[in-house]
């Protein structure tokens, strides 16, 4: 079984007296492990679909399973406890909290799993350790770069051994050589944990390392590539 099953899925909006069709009629899977990429320019729905694979919208017609369950179907309360146990997320504005330093942040969301606080020290001290954050953990984010912060959200999407990790345009704020080394180190922990990625990205330094790059314009899938240079759709 696939990790992620997208059926038949359309989004269409309305804005005023018009009908926007963010998707249409999508069909897309993607394996446990994956390192893979939604592109296109903007409005292309890359977004959109990123959200419906998330449970943070609803398709208006089609069907999106994750790890065996139709998110797709669940209300708002449902699928957002559903997001807390399965599915991390990277932002691109990062979405810490202010108030908190970087050590609460990264171990968030497993407070609010009930996780006893002895394992998320355990899981959280030695993966800050790991993307380079040692000697900061008691700094709050307005004292931290963009690319610090960055990698707090990715501590924090990671902590909780998540499935799948979705990643909204994360290196949009960022400069090019700290882009290249977050992605070089999200490449490495898909590699180390076996974590499923998924972004959202126009970045060229996202996609070059992308295994595989689905491509929609218009709401529709325009290409699917994978390493191999195989087109599979």
């Amino acid at each position: 079984m696939s990790l992620i099953e997208v059926s038949g899925v359309e989004r269409t909006y309305r804005q005023g007296e018009v009908e926007v069709h963010a998707l249409r009629g999508v069909d897309v899977t993607v394996e446990g492990g994956e390192f893979s990429a939604l592109a296109g320019p903007s409005g292309s729905g890359k977004t959109t679909l990123l959200n419906m694979i998330g449970g943070l919208d609803s398709p208006t017609a089609g069907t999106v399973d994750v790890n065996g369950s139709r998110i797709s179907d669940m209300d708002r309360s449902k699928a957002a406890d559903y997001r807390l146990h399965h599915i991390g997320f990277i932002f691109q504005a990062y979405n810490l909290v202010p108030v908190l330093s970087a050590y609460e942040n990264a171990e968030f969301v497993m407070m609010l799993q009930g996780v006893p606080k002895a394992e998320r020290r355990e899981r959280v001290v030695p993966m800050l350790r790991e993307v380079g954050l040692e000697g900061m953990i008691d700094r709050k984010p307005s004292e931290l770069s963009g690319g610090q912060q960055q990698r707090v959200a990715i501590v924090r999407a990671l902590a909780s051994r998540p499935k799948l990790i979705l990643a909204d345009e994360p290196t949009a704020n960022l400069d090019s050589e700290t882009s290249a080394d977050l992605l070089d180190l999200m490449l490495e922990l898909n590699q180390e944990y076996g974590t499923t990625f998924l972004f959202s990205s126009h970045d060229e330094l996202v996609l070059e390392r992308a295994r595989r790059v689905v491509r929609l314009r218009s709401g529709q899938i325009e290409s699917d590539q994978r390493d191999s240079d195989e087109q599979v759709a």
